[in-house]
């Protein structure tokens, strides 16, 4: 039996060697992808950002990209997302949510300032500054990034302003998604325009004139 047994493992020594774990390669490999788009996109920008150049920084072959994803904006909106969820994991939080303590204003501050944070990331910044700039020329584009990446976000904003509106706290005649937008598209103009100050002081600042108004009280 010893014999058989040496015999057998000479013969087939694939036999015992552990089977290559297929779903952890290709995981190393969609994660090699995401990282070469958005380094590709931050620096050459969008236009410039191509699927060979992608496969080639990645180590991959570009059919491989091909059987994930059709187009080169498909592999950047899934590693924009990919990317905020390692963020929200790194820094040991649940996923992306807006907190209801009773308190609007201080709820918002947080989620704002949060945002603050999130966009002068240098991981995040150049490849979100080059896709945002280029949806604003390319509509189909645009569209896409809107409802993929920006919308969820927006929806949680307008429930938490309808959770204050159920509680009493804002007004029951606005209109959510223009009550939103008094937060978010300020913060939006002046991070891709450089127009002014981009801080957690600017945010508390944007909540406290939107909640409020600027007539005199």
């Amino acid at each position: 039996m010893a014999t058989i047994r040496k015999s057998a493992r000479s013969t087939h020594p694939a036999a015992e060697r552990p089977h290559p774990d297929a779903t952890r390669r290709s995981q190393r490999s969609r994660q090699a992808i995401y990282d070469a788009a958005l380094a590709l996109v931050g620096e050459v920008g969008y236009p410039k950002t191509t699927i060979e150049g992608i496969a080639a920084r990645a180590g991959v072959g570009k059919q491989t990209i091909y059987r994930w994803w059709s187009s080169k904006a498909d592999v950047l909106l899934e590693a924009f997302l990919d990317l905020g969820e390692r963020l929200v994991e790194a820094a040991g939080e649940e996923a992306y949510t807006i907190p209801d303590t009773g308190d609007v204003a201080a709820d918002l501050k947080v989620v704002l300032r949060a945002t603050v944070d999130e966009l002068r990331d240098p991981r995040f910044e150049a490849p979100y500054r080059a896709l945002a700039a280029e949806g604003v020329v390319n509509e189909e584009l645009g569209r896409t990034f809107v409802n993929r990446l920006l919308e969820p976000s927006l929806q949680l904003h307008a429930d938490r302003l309808r959770a204050a509106q159920e509680a009493g706290q804002v007004r029951q005649d606005i209109d959510l998604r223009i009550a939103l937008e008094l937060f978010v598209s300020p913060l939006a103009q002046r991070w891709l325009q450089h127009t002014g100050p981009f801080s957690h002081a600017y945010t508390d600042t944007l909540v406290d004139y939107a909640l409020h108004g600027l007539a005199p009280r």
